[in-house]
């Protein structure tokens, strides 16, 4: 599928526990060869700035591949010679919140071998995950990143990503004791990269990572104020634990 493109999307969540909550709202993801970013005019870039350290791992002189590449050699992968493909938005006026990235990683023949999933939550934290290529059926993680104040870090992901093509069809569900908490689904259609459907966007979902940031926390005050129990961060939770000790 060629690159760059753009996905409107439409984004659910649906927890069932411990009460019934469903919400979403519309945005819109860039899908870029990583060793190709899309290279707009100077006055479309305040809208579309890809940065290398809003991903992954690595020193400030790192390109992006080289951070997905330091991810998969971690892994004692080496796909040099391919490509890699990505799932991600694009600061928009010098602000970006990737709550899931995706990274399709190739050989140097165009097989896919790898995807990498990169989850952020709104405190600054990221974890990348390394799932095999999908073959119709969810790949399952183990639980490693705070992301909700709701939800402690436990429990596993079954993640199904497949590439996107005319369709983009993401679900990610999170379990617990083989019962589904919470369920998430990006799903959205395919526009072409031009500077039309660029400006198009900025008007039908302006400033969509900090809209996506700001929902998110509203949905968190709502559950807090239907009283869904709060699960202390790890970091405040040792601290407060060694100031009482």
């Amino acid at each position: 599928m060629l690159t760059p493109a753009l996905y409107r999307t439409r984004i659910t969540h649906l927890r069932r526990a411990p009460v019934h909550h469903y919400f979403e709202h519309r945005s819109y993801s860039w899908y870029v060869d990583i060793d190709r970013l899309p290279e707009l005019p100077r006055w479309l870039r305040p809208f579309a700035r890809f940065d290398a350290a809003d991903h992954l791992d690595g020193t400030p002189d790192d390109t992006l591949r080289e951070r997905v590449d330091n991810f998969l050699a971690d892994h004692g992968i080496d796909l040099r010679g391919g490509t890699v493909t990505a799932l991600l938005q694009a600061r928009v006026l010098g602000y970006v919140f990737n709550p899931l990235s995706l990274f399709w990683c190739h050989d140097a023949d165009g097989v896919l071998r790898h995807v990498v999933a990169e989850v952020h939550n709104t405190y600054g934290g990221r974890h990348a995950y390394l799932l095999p290529p999908d073959a119709g059926q969810p790949a399952m993680v183990m639980k490693k990143l705070y992301v909700s104040p709701f939800n402690a870090v436990d429990g596993y992901y079954l993640v199904r990503a497949p590439r996107p093509d005319s369709e983009l069809d993401v679900t990610i569900s999170l379990h617990r004791e083989n019962q589904p908490a919470f369920i998430a689904t990006m799903r959205g259609e395919r526009r072409p990269a031009g500077i039309r459907q660029i400006l198009g966007l900025q008007l039908t979902a302006p400033l969509a990572p900090l809209m996506g940031s700001l929902g998110i926390r509203v949905q968190g005050i709502t559950l807090w104020l239907r009283r869904v129990p709060v699960v202390p961060r790890p970091e405040v939770a040792e601290k407060e634990r060694v100031e009482q000790l």
